[in-house]
């Protein structure tokens, strides 16, 4: 009974996501000419997809947690799958700023 709640929760955590960026993303167009409009595409780009990952996992290693039990074994993977998430979150918040080294680099 509860793997089957677990699953709905994550369910329902992945449809939210996927929600959440078809509202954050836009349109692509075919002809972007100049470099800074594309350095800052790729931010756009980069920041969401990490974002949205590292919030998926962290959502599925803190339903992992809370359906742990109190079964270490459980609770050290539910753990395991939250450290990646928070590195994402890290990486994700870095991208802007590796974009702006890039862009002072490159004199845009």
């Amino acid at each position: 009974m509860r793997l089957g709640l677990s699953v709905r929760i994550t369910g329902r955590i992945l449809l939210l996501a996927g929600f959440l960026l078809l509202l954050t993303t836009r349109p692509a167009y075919a002809a972007t000419p100049d470099l800074p409009t594309v350095l800052d595409n790729l931010r756009f780009w980069i920041t969401s997809v990490l974002a949205t990952l590292a919030t998926l996992f962290l959502s599925i290693g803190g339903v992992m947690y809370l359906t742990a039990a109190g079964n270490p074994r459980r609770v050290e993977q539910a753990k395991e799958a939250i450290r990646p998430a928070m590195i994402g979150f890290v990486f994700a918040g870095l991208a802007p700023l590796m974009i702006n080294i890039i862009k002072h680099i490159t004199g845009l």
